[in-house]
């Protein structure tokens, strides 16, 4: 038995039912779509030692998506965030914490739920960069080790072919430790493996450049340059540069 199962039946939720069934105000209301509903909900569990832990607690039902695998009937859509919840934790890839999985057909209807650990302590990146009062944001070394924090992240994340298909920074959460960062990337739903490396990397980076305008100059500089590795830009890489560049301006159009 792992820690979570543990504490899980510890707390009388001992298995898909009991997840199911537990009754709690929605932290997000339902999303209905795609011929089913997919809501969240935010609960304490009590652990060993009576110190709370909070877990989110995703219930789905006939919310399916197509796969090449799965043209027809398609698969529930938190199976594709559990696959690939284990996949970056193969790779070391920091994201959230699984506490639990399931599927199960009732009344033949299809219903999934995905339990992970709330990321206490961290932030969403457009957050830390919009409107934070954290200590460490107030000086530029500060702001610059976050950038670089998040930069060898994805950087790491593509190496392995990864592709998070919907990169936004509300989806890269950072938690201050000392004069560093602590990253995790979530909401990993649409994230794929691509054959070309390069076909993730234009397709994030343009999508993150776009959705952080409020970002300097120097400071996209500066997230590039730890992403690449360089401290003064190869050939190569500013090519790179430009191609998100053209990216992000054929997008506009």
């Amino acid at each position: 038995m792992n820690n979570w199962e543990a504490i899980l039946k510890s707390n009388r939720l001992f298995d898909f039912n009991s997840l199911w069934s537990y009754k709690a105000d929605w932290f997000e209301e339902p999303n209905i779509r795609r011929g089913g509903w997919s809501g969240v909900v935010k609960i304490p569990l009590e652990q060993v030692d009576d110190s709370p832990v909070f877990i989110f607690i995703k219930r789905q039902e006939n919310h399916m998506s197509r796969t090449w695998r799965h043209p027809i009937s398609g698969i529930a859509t938190f199976q594709k965030e559990f696959d690939n919840l284990k996949r970056f934790h193969h790779y070391k890839i920091p994201t959230l914490e699984l506490v639990y999985f399931g599927t199960r057909s009732y009344n033949g209807n299809h219903q999934a739920i995905i339990a992970t650990k709330d990321l206490e302590g961290y932030y969403p990146l457009d957050e830390l960069f919009l409107n934070s009062d954290l200590e460490i944001l107030k000086s530029w070394q500060g702001r610059q080790n976050l950038l670089k924090a998040a930069a060898k992240v994805l950087s790491r994340m593509h190496q392995h072919h990864l592709q998070h298909n919907s990169l936004y920074p509300k989806h890269i959460f950072a938690k201050p430790i000392g004069d560093s960062w602590d990253i995790r990337i979530i909401d990993l739903e649409k994230a794929k493996r691509r054959f070309f490396k390069s076909t993730a990397i234009l397709r994030d980076l343009g999508t993150l450049r776009r959705h952080t305008p409020n970002w300097t100059t120097k400071e996209q500089i500066t997230f590039f340059k730890a992403y690449v590795g360089e401290f003064k830009l190869s050939s190569e890489s500013k090519k790179l540069w430009y191609q998100i560049q053209d990216r992000i301006l054929s997008k506009s159009k």
